[in-house]
């Protein structure tokens, strides 16, 4: 193996030994069948050019001094393609994703594996040593290291464990985002937090809607409000939909009046009604905070015909903690836990394992209000009613306790009522 840092500035020379330049960078493409790209061209600096030199025509890379099979003039260089990487001028110290260990990483370095006849980029260095390394100062820095009895440790990842971030003219490989769509919304909310906005707009685009828009609900709206300010309407209302009703509600409320009355055209008008609701309400009460996707049935059900609203319902509900029972104007005459639910006989009707005594809270009474409730009652959602007791929606807990906890840190507490 070998460090590209190592390689740069090693003289090349062509079939009679005749030096003509010196290594300046490696090419290497992204071919189908192999996850790891090839070299396959090498970048020569001359005095007043650079020669590229198909690696076809290399005999040895991996050599103090680099040679050549054929004279230069009889060498047709290379002819770079789009999808082609510059080494040094493309992936050193661009920040790429650890997608094994979730994080966002910095490339100081890259080692470079031989495998036959073959040359491939085999892995990525973020260490420190990498970039001590390019700096000509790494083996007098372990050296002093080992007499001061220190371990100096090199950091290296799989390149298959990684994604080059789009949007930089200089990086031409096509990130599949796969395995983006595979991490926790979290995760990704986390990888986000260390990329400046125009890095985290280009990485948000290999996300598909779903992921997207379970990823902005974990971040801050304003945050939010900046990563969609360039995308298209279109794709936006599609992230609205995809939302939460309150999340999408506070989206909103950060963009200018005018785009979001017309975001609000785009979107289906089921979820679009459910959003306008919300807005309605001031951001700092239970109005403003309740989620309008809660699971309700009616009083003649049977805890098994229960169940099967609840299978039906399940993935379009914020929490299955609580099953509402309300008549046929929205009134709510009681709730159920999921626990009551499954210790319950199939054949019980559901008004008999029902609690009648409801905490509830108004659309106009406070989210401190509400807070100090789920406190109280140790509750993981509150039901909101109007002046006559018909749900309007719900608050959960850590949308209630926004108010007394930091956001960042709220939006990491378990989501225990999911």
């Amino acid at each position: 193996m070998a460090f590209l840092s190592d390689m740069t500035g090693r003289p090349v020379a062509d079939f009679d030994g005749e030096n003509i330049g010196t290594l300046d960078d490696l090419i290497a493409c992204q071919v189908s069948e192999f996850t790891h790209p090839e070299i396959v061209a090498l970048v020569v600096r001359q005095a007043r050019q650079r020669f590229l030199a198909p690696i076809g025509d290399v005999l040895a890379l991996f050599v103090p001094a680099i040679s050549l099979t054929k004279r230069q003039q009889d060498i047709t260089q290379y002819i770079p393609s789009k999808n082609d990487l510059f080494l040094s001028r493309d992936v050193l110290d661009k920040q790429i994703i650890d997608t094994n260990g979730v994080r966002v990483v910095r490339v100081n370095d890259l080692e470079l594996q031989r495998i036959g006849e073959h040359y491939f980029v085999a892995n990525v260095d973020f260490s420190s040593l990498g970039l001590l390394r390019r700096l000509g100062m790494a083996r007098s820095f372990q050296s002093v290291a080992r007499r001061l009895g220190k371990d100096v440790t090199s950091g290296v990842i799989s390149w298959d464990d990684v994604e080059l971030l789009p949007g930089d003219q200089a990086i031409r490989l096509k990130v599949s985002g796969d395995r983006l769509n595979e991490l926790h919304p979290a995760d990704l909310a986390e990888i986000l937090s260390d990329l400046s906005r125009s890095e985290s707009r280009d990485f948000l685009e290999t996300l598909d809607v779903k992921t997207l828009a379970d990823t902005l609900e974990e971040i801050e709206p304003d945050f939010q409000a900046s990563l969609v300010e360039e995308m298209p309407d279109e794709r936006v209302a599609d992230l609205l939909e995809e939302m939460a009703p309150d999340e999408a509600a506070d989206l909103l409320g950060e963009l200018p009046q005018d785009r979001s009355q017309e975001l609000l055209k785009l979107m289906e008008e089921e979820d679009a009604a459910d959003v306008r609701k919300l807005l309605a309400y001031a951001d700092d009460t239970a109005g403003g905070i309740m989620n309008t996707e809660y699971i309700s049935i009616g009083p003649h059900l049977t805890a098994e015909q229960a169940m099967a609203v609840l299978r039906q319902k399940a993935e379009e509900a914020e929490t299955v903690s609580y099953i509402y029972v309300t008549d046929s104007d929205n009134h709510l005459l009681g709730v159920f836990s999921l626990r009551d639910l499954v210790l319950a006989r199939p054949d019980t009707p559901v008004t008999e394992f029902m609690h009648h005594r409801i905490v509830t809270i108004g659309l106009d009474d406070s989210q401190d209000d509400a807070a100090q409730a789920i406190a109280k009652y140790n509750l993981v959602a509150l039901p909101v009613v109007d002046k006559q007791r018909r749900i309007q929606g719900i608050v959960t807990a850590d949308d209630a306790l926004d108010k007394i906890i930091p956001t960042a840190w709220k939006k990491r507490l378990p989501r225990l009522y999911r």
